[in-house]
């Protein structure tokens, strides 16, 4: 028997129209916890996609020695 998820995923991809997505809770309503955790995810991402283009200058640098 198949299990049932007791998460829910949004879907990002549906037509507005259809009215069936659930509602994205706005930041305010997230618990302190999760609002913590994503704070730092969102860092990470902005420092990690910071020095992605800092690498990738490097070692085009590199080759023109």
């Amino acid at each position: 028997m198949p299990r049932q998820s007791m998460t829910h995923q949004f879907d990002l991809f549906s037509a507005p129209q259809r009215g069936k997505t659930a509602e994205t809770p706005q930041w305010p309503e997230l618990p302190e916890e999760t609002r913590q955790a994503l704070t730092v995810l969102i860092v990470r991402l902005f420092v990690d996609h910071a020095n992605c283009g800092r690498v990738s200058q490097q070692k085009e640098a590199g080759y023109d020695a």
